[in-house]
């Protein structure tokens, strides 16, 4: 979804590839220690293992894949193979995505029903942190004369969660009728809406930045 945040605001492609990679890379180390320190500040005890496995399902095995697969693209077609490739396969992406909030929102229908207040405290601390990490971001790719088509993704990138990821893994640990499900999907919904209202913000105001 950065890709397309970053294609909407004009952004340089390049600088958001590296950002993004720069980003799978610490996630691929980072996850697994991250997850065991947050849980083990709420007192939930998931096996190392779990995380491991978890990390290897949800984003090194897709790494690997994704490099082999633009490797045999690009042995047998170059680059037009590869953009031929990527715009037949998102629609599918998308799909995937969506059928899974959609079957989470299925297991969790009666808690959202019986609990509004639940999902809105959910979703405040969501937009403070995006409308925040944004504000810090932006302003100070400003302040420094940043060029907007690097600040804009930069900013962007900044702000969006992992959240395609935090649903697979609260499904693997979890389950699909957990409380830790119900959190990731209300963070899909509300992230979707914020971004969007992000990139309509970076791209009012791409005049007061350098060129």
């Amino acid at each position: 979804m950065v890709f397309v945040w970053s294609n909407l605001t004009r952004g340089d492609p390049n600088y958001t590839l590296v950002q993004v990679s720069v980003n799978d890379v610490i996630m691929v180390f980072a996850f697994a220690p991250i997850v065991a320190l947050l849980l083990g500040l709420t007192e939930l005890s998931v096996p190392w293992e779990t995380l491991v496995l978890s990390v290897g399902l949800y984003v090194v095995l897709p790494l690997a894949a994704g490099a082999w697969t633009r490797a045999r693209l690009v042995a047998r077609g170059g680059a037009a193979a590869v953009a031929d490739f990527t715009a037949r396969i998102k629609p599918l992406s998308v799909l995937g995505l969506l059928l899974t909030v959609v079957l989470l929102f299925g297991f969790q229908g009666n808690v959202i029903l019986d609990n509004p207040f639940l999902i809105l405290l959910l979703a405040v601390p969501i937009l403070i942190q995006s409308y925040g990490m944004f504000a810090l971001a932006y302003f100070w790719a400003w302040k420094w004369r940043v060029p907007h088509d690097v600040a804009a993704p930069c900013a962007l990138i900044g702000t969006s969660n992992f959240f395609e990821l935090a649903v697979a893994v609260a499904i693997g640990l979890f389950g699909l009728t957990s409380g830790a499900a119900l959190v990731t999907v209300v963070g899909v919904l509300v992230e979707v809406p914020v971004m969007l209202s992000l990139v309509w913000f970076a791209n009012r105001t791409r005049a007061r930045f350098a060129t």
